[in-house]
């Protein structure tokens, strides 16, 4: 069976991103994480499918998987390619304001060009509950312990959790335990996305983001909107912040608990191809 798919990225984090507007896309786990593998197949971090829309606010729905065949709630990356996605086959014209849903819920896309988009991730979700995170109550700070240390994280939602952990320098090699031992901390039944922020300026962050399902990658951008929120929530940053991560940059503009968060970034085109597989049907 060949299955057509769009090679994507926002800032380096990198998508297959598959046409579904004619149903829902169903593959297996086992498919997905064949398909991502960067040797042997795809590769990607996340798998995004188009599909139509579950309600009547929303114009589409995408779905989104992990390499490792898992489902996510949300992925600010993704979300910009599927948008330029849209617009590249004519469904989101330039400067409309248009909904389409997430795994998550609700968000609202605009194409400010071929190769950029903003977008609004919601409002971030401090409660532990709704993280979720085992804490009993809300607190700007956490101290957890994990790879036999106790170390001080913030924890937040923007559609999937994420723990931030403001560092000195984001090439100490300790981070290379840190990342995955917090990503699977037990006080996050669901796993978490676990950012490493280093500040430069109330304006200018560095971030490394380790991902449950995907390990490290190039960007995150539900990370760099964490990273933002939970700086911001202590009043470390401003308004507007620029996030700097490995494969790029993000600008993210946040007024404060209560408010709508707004990311905005490039989403760019690799190349279009088949995957030719006897799975892709499962």
């Amino acid at each position: 069976m060949a299955l057509r798919f769009s090679k994507m990225h926002g800032s380096g984090n990198d998508f297959a991103v598959i046409d579904s507007r004619g149903g829902a896309l169903a593959l297996s786990p086992a498919t997905i994480r064949a398909m991502a593998d960067r040797h042997t197949g795809i590769g990607f971090d996340q798998l995004l499918s188009v599909e139509p829309a579950r309600d009547r606010a929303s114009a589409f729905y995408y779905g989104i998987w992990n390499a490792d065949g898992s489902p996510s709630g949300q992925c600010g990356n993704g979300v910009r390619c599927v948008a330029a996605w849209l617009h590249r086959a004519g469904a989101l014209a330039l400067d409309d304001t248009v909904q389409i849903q997430s795994p998550s819920g609700p968000v609202a896309v605009r194409v400010i060009d071929a190769h950029r988009v903003t977008v609004d991730m919601g409002v971030p979700i401090f409660e532990p509950a709704r993280i979720p995170f085992e804490a009993p109550h809300a607190a700007k700070h956490y101290v957890v312990d994990a790879d036999g240390q106790p170390l001080e994280i913030g924890a937040v939602s923007m559609g999937n959790p994420h723990a931030v952990m403001v560092v000195e320098d984001l090439s100490a090699p300790a981070l290379a335990r840190l990342g995955p031992a917090l990503t699977g901390h037990p006080r996050f039944p669901e796993g978490v996305n676990t950012g490493f922020v280093q500040k430069l300026s109330t304006r200018h962050v560095r971030l490394r983001v380790h991902e449950r399902g995907s390990g490290w990658t190039l960007a995150c951008g539900t990370g760099a909107c964490a990273a933002m929120a939970v700086l911001r929530q202590r009043g470390e940053v401003d308004a507007s912040v620029q996030v700097d991560l490995p494969g790029g940059s993000l600008q993210i503009d946040w007024n404060g608990p209560g408010e709508r968060l707004w990311m905005t970034g490039p989403a760019a085109f690799v190349f279009e191809a088949e995957w030719l597989d006897p799975q892709a049907g499962d």
